[in-house]
């Protein structure tokens, strides 16, 4: 009797230890990765839903960036569908403009010694027609001719995400990183062009409050690939669905000097 007891005593372990590796596949089988799909679809409940995203016609965001201790501008966007989109920074009282319908586009930089209106490049008016999207490229990303891969996860922060590959129907490749838990939006991987030369931009997104039922970021820090400074933007004020009128989007919308 003692022999064969002492033969179980040997067999326990290795049959716990089959028992436990056994209950973590279990487990871990009960709660597989989604799908991209199931991760999209969060990520635009946790925004507010498909029927609320779509309800923005226009958008207008204040707020202030800054870049280093001593320098602080006032900024606003403005957006309206299809994929229009004006920008205006201000400091110490001077203003530049951007501005682009989605097929042309122009800017009035003082600060670069543009004082009259001046053609943006055709890349830079691709550009302005990415971020024209009100949405985002994620929401109905089939439609919009989009690709959306799951390239696994990755901590952001301190915080776990997932991490998606975006190929937008450019040609242009974004990679997007959702939290885990609450699906917000915490980062952007993307390329620009910056005076004709491609530009490695990363952006972070913090500080999520809800407009009417939709969420928004209203901290967005941006960084560049080669450059020490860092770009801080704190939105204040935001308004959805403002009267805004297609030559908002316009050259002659641009101020002359």
């Amino acid at each position: 009797m003692s022999r064969n007891r002492a033969v179980l005593d040997k067999l326990r372990l290795p049959l716990l230890l089959v028992v436990a590796l056994s209950a973590v596949t279990m487990a871990a089988a009960a709660t597989p990765t989604p799908s991209v799909d199931e991760i999209v679809a969060r990520y635009v409940s946790a925004c507010g839903g498909l029927k609320k995203l779509q309800s923005i016609q226009t958008l207008r965001e204040k707020g202030y960036m800054t870049a280093g201790a001593d320098r602080r501008a006032l900024v606003t966007r403005e957006r309206k569908r299809p994929n229009r989109t004006r920008f205006e920074v201000t400091v110490q009282g001077v203003t530049g403009v951007f501005v682009s319908d989605g097929q042309q586009g122009w800017r009035m930089s003082p600060f670069e010694g543009d004082e009259a209106p001046t053609p943006l490049p055709a890349e830079v008016v691709e550009e302005a027609a990415e971020q024209g999207d009100i949405e985002g490229p994620l929401v109905n990303y089939k439609a919009k001719g989009h690709q959306v891969e799951l390239a696994g996860r990755e901590s952001v922060g301190g915080r776990e995400a997932y991490k998606l590959k975006l190929t937008l129907k450019s040609g242009a490749v974004r990679t997007e990183y959702l939290d885990v838990k609450s699906f917000h939006r915490v980062r952007t991987d993307s390329t620009r062009q910056v005076r004709g030369r491609a530009v490695q931009i990363q952006t972070t997104y913090g500080d999520y409050k809800k407009v009417r039922g939709i969420l928004f970021a209203r901290l967005i820090e941006v960084e560049a690939s080669g450059r020490p400074q860092k770009f801080r933007v704190v939105v204040d004020t935001i308004e959805i669905n403002p009267p805004l009128s297609d030559d908002r989007f316009e050259m002659s919308a641009i101020p002359q000097p």
